[in-house]
This record gives structure tokens, C-alpha cells and sequence, in this order.
């Protein structure tokens, strides 16, 4: 349940992630800081809650951390799944293209 919350957030920006404007790791920092700093109502964002902390330091950037040994699994499972996600777009994105769509156009003298 909380994959797919995590998913349905993710599909919003998959032409942002295709196109490199953002990764689905940095996806996924932004995605628990909403949901930690949110009130939780579904159950799935109450064991986000119990079970992450999201650290950031003077630079911007992020940690997160399971609190439990079973917050340390859905922290990995969380940031696997973003690495699969952005891989399954990548080569989906790929599929139609052809090796000439990659050649630089310019010619050298």
C-alpha cells in the first residue's frame, strides 16, 4: 500500500524524470517530506510516520532513516522501487529510438 501511494506520486512527473529534470530518488525525499509533514489520515502515511525520519542538512540535502529494523526495510524497498521506476521509464523511453536519434548533427571540418 504504501509502494502504491508512493507509485501514484511518482507517475505525476514522469515526464520530468524522462526528460532528467529530476530523478526518482530525489522523487522520493520530496514525497516523505510531504508525507511527514502532513497530518496523517491514511494508514499508509501513519507507518510512514512511525517508521522514517527524514533528516536534511545546511546544504539541502537528505537522509532518510528507518527508525526500526522494520523502517529500514520499507526505507530499502522505497528507494529499490524508485531506482526500478525510473529504470522501467528509462527503457520504455528507449524502445522507439534509433541510434541516429543520439548522433550530434554538427559536422566536423
Amino acid at each position: 500500500m504504501i509502494l502504491k501511494e508512493f507509485s501514484k506520486y511518482l507517475q505525476q512527473y514522469n515526464d520530468e524524470i524522462t526528460t532528467n529534470k529530476t530523478s526518482a530518488t530525489k522523487l522520493l525525499c520530496e514525497w516523505i517530506k510531504y508525507v511527514i509533514n502532513k497530518n496523517p489520515k491514511k494508514h499508509a502515511d501513519k507507518i510512514v510516520h512511525k517508521e522514517i525520519m527524514l533528516a536534511q542538512n545546511t546544504q539541502g540535502e537528505f537522509l532518510i532513516v528507518g527508525k526500526s529494523e522494520s523502517g529500514r526495510v520499507l526505507v530499502n524497498a522505497l528507494y529499490k522501487f524508485a531506482l526500478s521506476y525510473e529504470n522501467f521509464l528509462m527503457s520504455r523511453w528507449l524502445e522507439n529510438k534509433k541510434p541516429s536519434d543520439f548522433n550530434d548533427n554538427k559536422k566536423s571540418n
